[in-house]
Formats: C-alpha cells, structure tokens, sequence
C-alpha cells in the first residue's frame, strides 16, 4: 500500500495496524503554524526569557508589569509566579541542574537564583562592569553565557558566569543578544541584533571559547533570543519581521515560521514531548507556541537530570 503524502502539510502521522488489516490515520498538530497561548497584553510590552521548568510550567518576564515573573501552563492558563525585588527587572532566564530559576536582571547588573519550592530570591552573581545582562545560556557544568550589549554604542560583551559566580570576559563585539550553548556542549552562538550576524565559536570544557567564524548574516530586521534543538538547529528570532529563523548548525537557513505578532523576542522549548515552541510577543504583549518537528536541547537536557 502507497500513501502519497503533501509534504507542504508538514503533519506528523501515526498509523495504528488493526488485526483486520485496516490502517487507521490519525493527525497530530501541524507543525511550524504559531498560534496564541496566551491572551493579548496579559505581559508588558518587556515580554522576554521564556523558560520550561521542570513540571512543564512555561515562564517569562515581565507579566501583567515590569519586574515580575510570570508562569503559564500547557493550557495557556497564566497568573503571576513571583515578583522581583525593587528595582530589579529580568530578561533572559535559564534553569540549572538542581532545578533552580536563574534570570538575568538588566537593571541591578545581576544574575538572581530562584528557590522553585520557597520561592526566595537571593543574587548569584554581581558585576557592575556590565550594561546589562541581557540573556543568558547554560552548559552542561550549570556554567552560564550572558550577553551584554551596550545598545547606545552598538557594542556588546561576551561573560562567563561560573558556578562560584565569577565573572569571566570572553570576548567584544558588536550588539550581542542572543545566546546558546550546542547540545554537545562543543561550539557557543552569539547573534548581534543591530549588525545582523550570527557568530560560533569552540568551546572548550574549561568553558573558554576559540575560533570565531561567522555562519549566517541577515540582509534585513534585527535578531533577538534564540534556542537550539536537540539536533543543534538554531530557532533565533526575528524582531520586527515577525518570524522565527531555523538555521543548521552550520549556519544554512532551512526556513523562517510567521509569528501573529511581529516582534517576538525569545523562545524555548517544552511540552509533553519537547517540540513545543513558546515565543514571547513585544507589540501584542503575550506568548505564542507552534509545534517542532525535534525537541529542545534543554528540555532533553533536564530529562538526564
């Protein structure tokens, strides 16, 4: 028996043989089609750093009003998680290997921890040197990558954030933004939002990187957060295009999938299986989520945990 298929469908099958010999067909959710999960200006218009916990529950800055942390189930149901201490507002947020929330606070230069269970906040790390930071990777060591960029003078840094909370310098650019680690933990990506350039270098296991070579650059619209899958694609999103790039490892553009709102700003990965995608929307102030076809690098990670 033949099946002939539209690929432009981009629909996963599951087929179920019956003893009879019947083939049942069923249809999960099309793949790379955004839709709402929340509803519109439920965050500010600082809508950034979504982030799967360990339960599946999907977090973001910036809910409802600058300085908090929101929290959304699988459902699309949201409701404040915690607020941040006077002053402080996040970005970039990150989950270690205990399980403890770590988010980047542009405003107070820090990197805060979050207790999951207590809620308490407390500062990991300190470094007034920095501008911001703005977002932030994790490796397999719970080593963090924060970018730092300086939006006035188009320039960024490059930190290491080592588990004592050292702050270690890897290297100047131009506008850094968005950040993540390969899923073999072996190579670093850092895109520049103004100049439109997406970087990659080696990583060693002493966290220091090498080799910086250029992989792709954009002719149009800047780039913000950006996320591997399991295969080391890169999902970077497109600010004020309104779309979220896939790119190969080696930096090809295998597509770009149309967000509803036009100037999302990050995204990760979870759900049931990993291959949910949650993007945070800027102009229309919520969260959107489309199926993948692999899953996320961190989800995979937190399940060898």
């Amino acid at each position: 028996m033949v099946l002939h298929l539209n690929n432009m469908l981009l629909k996963t099958l599951f087929f179920s043989v019956l003893f009879t010999g019947t083939v049942l067909i069923s249809y999960a959710q099309e793949l790379f089609v955004s839709s709402e999960l929340t509803r519109a200006k439920s965050f500010t218009s600082g809508a950034e750093g979504p982030a799967v916990g360990r339960t599946g529950i999907v977090y973001a800055v910036n809910y409802a009003k600058q300085g908090t942390i929101g929290q959304v189930s699988v459902d699309g149901k949201s409701s404040l998680f915690l607020e941040l201490p006077s002053g402080s507002i996040g970005n970039g947020i990150r989950f270690d290997s205990k399980g403890n929330m770590l988010i980047a606070d542009y405003t107070k230069h820090n990197i805060l921890k979050v207790n999951m269970l207590t809620k308490a906040i407390s500062v990991f790390a300190h470094n007034p040197k920095l501008s911001q930071p703005n977002d932030i990777a994790i490796d397999n060591k719970d080593r963090l990558f924060a970018s730092d960029p300086n939006w006035k003078e188009n320039t960024g840094r490059i930190w290491r954030i080592d588990t004592d909370g050292k702050f270690t310098m890897l290297d100047s650019m131009g506008t850094t933004n968005g950040i993540e680690v390969s899923p073999d933990n072996k190579f670093l990506y850092v895109n520049e939002s103004v100049q439109r350039k997406v970087w990659k270098y080696d990583l060693n296991e002493k966290g220091e990187i090498s080799n910086k070579r250029l992989i792709h650059e954009f002719p149009d619209f800047g780039m913000d957060g950006m996320r591997c899958d399991v295969d080391g694609n890169l999902y970077i999103t497109r600010h004020g295009k309104g779309t979220v790039a896939k790119l190969s490892p080696t930096g090809k553009l295998i597509r770009e999938i149309s967000t509803i709102g036009k100037s999302p700003s990050n995204i990760a990965f979870g759900g049931k299986d990993g291959r949910t995608a949650y993007i945070t929307l800027q102009d229309n102030g919520n969260m959107e989520s489309f199926r993948v076809d692999k899953p996320g690098r961190e989800w995979v990670m937190s399940k060898k945990k």
